[in-house]
């Protein structure tokens, strides 16, 4: 393995649906040197504050899945945030990580980062083959920028820096403000609040024409340690570009999507919603299409667990436990 179990391990956005995640993974598979402090004890923002705490604490092994995230529109009204704040904390983390000398980085990106119009299902090598999607590209530009600058160390000074780009995310942790939230968070609060209030509708953004692939938080979990414990990007065996060129990120999903208004069926029936479905043809839509392709991950060993009506039914029954 590339990591050993001795290693201490700072888990950067801990609290977060990704994070705490990560964290259940890795406390279950045996890994008791965990460094999780909280936002109180150390600002990501503030860069003197990230160095002082590396200085003190010294991890063997940083997995960055901080970030300031939300959905469509959060992505739009607040683009300045989003680019501003994603770019200081990446920066603060991984200058600190490669000055250190942390012995493995983990970078947990995002599909974003891909053209909206890549072709499909999209591989690593259409990274920065087009235009990005407008409603999230500031969001997209600082996961990108976050990508390269582990590259770059890592080619230039033997920086152990790897990313994994992830699909989109549900599960445990995940964020139900009804402004912010991501798709799956914000149907889900939409179908079974409805239900509860006994309303006969359902207001839904878009056409419902857009195809999206969704992930289990679990399974980017296991995917983050599988990653630490056997890629290499180095390796002769490890995965390459068309071009025959190491990779220092992997994408990470299913490899299966599903149209909003299909899972917005999928979620009506398992939360018992009877009423109608209405589409606002004046919010947007999106990405057409965003699905990863994931031979990659998959010929290094990893696969996903979890199936999308399961997670669908996990998730209905924790966001009831919530109200």
């Amino acid at each position: 393995m590339l990591i050993s179990k001795d290693y201490k391990i700072f888990i950067a956005g801990h609290s977060g649906m990704v994070g705490s995640a990560i964290k259940r993974r890795l406390t279950k598979m045996g890994y008791p040197n965990l460094l999780c402090p909280s936002r109180k004890d150390l600002d990501l923002l503030d860069f003197n504050r990230v160095e002082n705490w590396f200085k003190d604490n010294k991890p063997d092994v940083v997995i960055l899945a901080a970030a300031k995230v939300g959905g469509i529109y959060a992505n739009s009204k607040y683009s300045g945030d989003f680019i501003l704040e994603n770019l200081k904390i990446q920066t603060n983390v991984i200058d600190n990580a490669w000055k250190y000398n942390v012995k493995r980085f983990l970078f947990l990106g995002s599909s974003c980062i891909y053209p909206k119009f890549a072709s499909q299902p999209i591989k690593e090598e259409d990274l920065l083959s087009g235009a990005l999607e407008k409603t999230n590209d500031s969001y997209a530009i600082a996961k990108i920028a976050g990508i390269k600058l582990c590259e770059s160390l890592s080619i230039q000074y033997g920086f152990d820096a790897i990313a994994l780009m992830p699909t989109n995310l549900y599960g445990p942790g995940d964020n139900y403000d009804p402004i912010n939230s991501h798709v799956m968070a914000s149907l889900i609060k939409k179908f079974h609040d409805a239900v509860i209030n006994s309303s006969k509708y359902v207001t839904c953004w878009g056409t419902g024409k857009p195809l999206r692939e969704f992930m289990y938080v679990d399974d980017l979990a296991s995917a983050a340690l599988f990653a630490l414990e056997n890629w290499d990007p180095k390796s002769k065996d490890a995965p390459k570009d068309r071009n025959g060129n190491n990779l220092y990120f992997l994408n990470i999903g299913t490899g299966k999507d599903i149209s909003i208004k299909e899972l917005s069926l999928k979620i009506a029936k398992e939360t018992g919603f009877m009423g109608e479905i209405i589409w606002d043809h004046n919010k947007p839509d999106g990405t057409p299409k965003k699905q990863l392709n994931i031979e990659k991950i998959k010929k290094l060993g990893w696969l996903p667990k979890v199936n999308l009506d399961e997670g669908i039914k996990r998730t209905i029954e924790l966001y009831k436990k919530l109200n």
